[in-house]
């Protein structure tokens, strides 16, 4: 399979969600991102509940639901139940990782741990093998819009050693200042999934955006 993009409907005119919403349904896009932020792990909030259940109502694909929130293991089997098909935790919020992993298959979706741009990949070794797939975070979290960290190659670089030996089947995602510019160098270092936001739905044709992103030159993987 060919690289997988998660627009980010964060970036989405909240205004004219369902258009949008509708317009990743009918483009090339595989996933929906979307962001829960708490105004405590990170400097901002964001939408909850109602709204991913909204968007699960009318979205075609599944949603990647990225939680960057405090005590996360609390609101697990809400979210769950709420549409998410992909889970994310930080790093850097739990306190019992393998815990948090364990309620998320519990909950029936797949589990991803997220690191923020200061947090080596390393720390994840001894429980690599249980997660469906790490966030390297390219921005610091909490805004869209901002400039991409260099040294996020460097990370997937070593993950991606990482993982050949501890889990082959590891996806890899990238999220903060994708675009046309670094996505195929994002492939060629080991990512899989892209969560664009600003790029897509700031371009004069989003729809077109994202086809371009997803025809990117890249290989074929078989995770």
């Amino acid at each position: 399979m060919k690289h997988l993009i998660a627009p980010s409907i964060l970036a989405a005119d909240f205004g004219n969600l369902q258009r949008d919403i509708e317009m990743i349904n009918s483009s090339d896009a595989d996933w929906f991102h979307v962001d829960v932020m708490d105004g405590v792990f990170v400097p901002n909030i964001s939408f909850g509940f109602p709204i991913i259940e909204a968007v699960k109502r009318h979205a075609t694909k599944p949603l990647d639901v990225h939680l960057m929130i405090v005590n996360p293991d609390q609101y697990i089997e809400r979210f769950a139940q709420a549409g998410a098909a992909v889970i994310t935790v930080h790093y850097e919020a739990c306190d019992h990782l393998h815990r948090s992993l364990q309620a998320i298959h519990t909950a029936g979706c797949r589990a991803g741990v997220a690191l923020n741009p200061h947090t080596p990949v390393e720390l994840l070794k001894d429980i690599l093998p249980d997660i469906d797939m790490v966030l390297i975070m390219s921005v610091n979290p909490g805004f869209g819009g901002q400039k991409f960290i260099g040294n996020t190659y460097n990370k997937i670089l070593r993950l991606k050693t990482m993982a050949a030996e501890l889990n082959p089947k590891l996806l890899i995602e990238v999220d903060g200042g994708v675009d046309i510019g670094n996505l195929v160098a994002l492939i060629d270092a080991g990512a899989h999934v892209f969560v664009a936001g600003s790029s897509i739905f700031s371009a004069a044709s989003p729809s077109k955006m994202i086809s371009d992103l997803k025809n990117m030159p890249s290989g074929i993987f078989t995770i």
